[in-house]
């Protein structure tokens, strides 16, 4: 139907007036939201366009005065609340800044974007308060901010506290409800304990998205800059009881780096349970974390306790597409720290859950020896096994969590360990006194849902694996009533002491195996190869000695069948019948679980060529069946055996892998 102008419903002059007026406002705000609309992309292409450029070493724009100050004088320099940034505003989130000072002496630059527009937020020295430090007050008008503070409700709804803070490289450290400030996160790491020196990137551009007031959550860009890598990162933090980060980064290389750390946590162990003070302390333990905690995508876990070794000590695990890693503070009792002022006990894990497959790398743990509580001492890092070609991007999304409810981390379906103690070995003579017999001594409490729901059982037992520095004494496991889990205690003799040892550790449980389900033994293509050879060499020697029928027939039957796990060549050997059996059902239980045994072989390195297969967690489900470099200890069977044929049983494993090196000297 055609209207014509005359037929056409007459609409007033005011109303038509008021919905041009609406309709021209939305437009603009549209335009304005299209204009300036800021995301990660437009960090990237900065990020990108500095990776093709020579990189400009930054210069400090300190006088003397704030450069040569003491860490007593620069924290005199306070910063005024009442001048925080969104102070006025209806918003959750208001920011503070730092003060340059000390070795915080090249200015960050810090935007803040809004749906109209983005610009700096100008340095203003007003907004501090410097106490009784003297200085020339012209000096500051060229200066700038080292970093700043989030602050959020996050205690009380009348109160701001400090939930985030970013100051130095790439640093910043996040906190949730009823925490305190621990350890801290990274942009990037590279080089961390190489012999060439660490390279320490540098965030030296930050754009904040002013939040709404309904907003509870904040997003930060930053901008990235290094002599060999540049990058792009967008924070999504979210607080809370246990507060969330989500992070988004591009990667690109100037040149190729010696090891490129995604993910870095930096942390502090002086000492714990596992490694105690070697000096009269009041404080059991003393540290920011005490272990790191590995999710394999194959569904083991991993637990290593941390060390202040005397020598720098490199650990790598293997993990094709990790679930999760993180550094954890296990053991929130006071009595564990017994510290009024530093609360470690309050100071908050961090969990890496990487968004989509990372492929493969490592998760690599630096631990480096400390004489006190004031250095960080100890990184943990993602290192892909492939880096990008100079000026290729390359994306790493994950979620970190910081929390201090480390059960909610770990998986239902297996237990944990709760502490590692270590104490001097002994033996009760028969006058009951204990008398040291030369021996370390180590308690490792396993705990967690899956061991309480279950009576204490006689078919849990342990699987120890330990290296050729070792000499295991001890191997005995105890149903803890207290915590409703087991004790598994190791006495073992150090063969040299210059050399670290190194253990695993896990509990399963014998079930009988369903009729026609009986376990196979997991045979890999190198087990194969080994038959081949085994079985060549065994029809050679029946070639040459023709005379020795009876030893011609052994060996043709031990080739046809297939070959009892083996040590390489001059270790020992593992013969004992009932740890095949274990061999067997273990490694029918890591076929289920990891079809490709070769797709997250784990290896250790540590300083001087420390290595050694025990350090190779993730083969925790499949060691019974092809181990190598170590010997194996399963824990006795409860009762004499029994002469009767034992009917067909599978292995249940029940627990984590408690994965510990013994540093060398201790």
């Amino acid at each position: 139907m055609i209207v014509s102008p005359c037929n056409a419903p007459k609409t007033p002059g005011k109303r038509l007036r008021s919905a041009l007026l609406a309709s021209s406002a939305l437009i603009c705000l549209f335009s304005a939201s299209q204009l300036w609309a800021f995301d990660l992309e437009d960090v990237a292409a900065k990020a990108k366009d500095l990776a093709a450029k020579k990189f400009e070493v930054p210069k400090s724009n300190l006088p003397a005065e704030f450069r040569d100050m003491k860490f007593a004088d620069y924290q005199k320099i306070r910063f005024r609340e009442e001048k925080a940034e969104w102070a006025t505003d209806k918003t959750p989130f208001k920011l503070s800044f730092y003060h340059q000072g000390m070795h915080f002496d090249t200015p960050v630059k810090i935007n803040e974007v809004t749906a109209t527009d983005v610009h700096e937020i100008k340095y203003d020295a007003g907004r501090f308060d410097f106490g009784d430090v003297k200085f020339d007050p012209k000096a500051t008008e060229k200066l700038g901010y080292a970093g700043f503070r989030v602050l959020y409700p996050i205690n009380k709804d009348d109160k701001n506290d400090e939930v985030m803070t970013m100051l130095g490289a790439s640093y910043f450290r996040v906190i949730g409800k009823g925490q305190v400030y621990g350890l801290s996160a990274r942009g990037m790491a590279i080089d961390t304990a190489m012999p060439s020196g660490e390279e320490f990137p540098r965030f030296t551009e930050f754009w904040i998205e002013k939040p709404q007031t309904d907003e509870n959550h904040l997003v930060i860009f930053a901008l990235l800059d290094s002599p060999r890598a540049t990058g792009a990162y967008q924070l999504t933090l979210r607080p809370g009881t246990n507060t969330v980060v989500d992070v988004k980064s591009r990667m690109f290389l100037r040149e190729k780096v010696g090891k490129l750390g995604v993910a870095p946590l930096t942390s502090m162990f002086l000492f714990g349970a596992n490694q105690p003070s070697r000096v009269p302390n009041y404080r059991r333990e003393l540290h920011d974390s005490s272990g790191l905690s590995i999710q394999a995508a194959n569904g083991e876990w991993i637990w290593r306790p941390l060390n202040n070794p005397k020598h720098l000590s490199v650990s790598s695990f293997s993990v094709e597409n990790p679930r999760g890693f993180g550094l954890l503070q296990r053991g929130r009792e006071f009595s564990h720290y017994e510290d009024l002022d530093d609360r470690y006990d309050k100071r908050p894990s961090a969990w890496i859950e990487p968004k989509g497959d990372w492929g493969k790398g490592t998760v690599d743990l630096v631990e480096i020896p400390t004489a006190d509580e004031t250095n960080d001492n100890i990184v943990a890092f993602w290192k892909p096994e492939t880096q990008p070609a100079p000026g290729e991007p390359v994306d790493f999304n994950y979620r970190l969590h910081w929390t201090m409810d480390e059960k909610a981390i770990h998986s239902p379906d297996l237990g944990w360990v709760r502490q590692t103690l270590r104490s001097i070995g002994d033996v009760r003579q028969s006058n009951l006194i204990r008398q040291p017999d030369g021996t370390v001594a180590f308690l490792v409490d396993f705990v967690g849902p899956v061991l309480a729901a279950l009576p204490e059982d006689p078919t849990i037992r342990s699987q120890v694996t330990t290296d050729d520095n070792t000499e295991l004494v001890e191997n005995n496991l105890r149903y803890n009533p207290v915590t409703k889990g087991y004790r598994l205690t190791l006495r073992l003799k150090v063969k040299d002491n210059n050399k670290p040892i190194e253990m695993r550790a896990y509990l399963l449980r014998e079930l009988p195996a369903e009729p026609g389900k009986e376990p196979a033994l997991l045979v890999t293509e190198k087990d194969k190869a080994e038959q081949k050879a085994a079985a060549a060499k065994a029809a050679k020697e029946a070639k040459e000695a023709p005379k020795a029928a009876d030893k011609v027939e052994v060996a043709k039957a031990d080739a046809a069948k297939p070959e009892a796990p083996k040590a390489e060549a001059g270790k020992p050997a593992k013969a004992d019948a009932a740890k095949a059996d274990v061999a067997k059902a273990d490694a029918a239980k890591a076929d289920a679980i990891k079809p490709d045994a070769a797709a997250a072989k784990p290896e250790a390195v540590t300083e001087a060529a420390k290595t050694d297969a025990a350090n190779r967690p993730e083969a925790a489900l499949a060691d019974a069946a092809r181990v190598k470099d170590g010997k194996e200890s399963l824990q006795p069977a409860h009762g004499a055996a029994s002469t009767l044929p034992e009917s067909a049983k599978t292995l249940q494993v029940l627990t984590e892998t408690w994965s510990y090196q013994l540093p060398a000297d201790e």
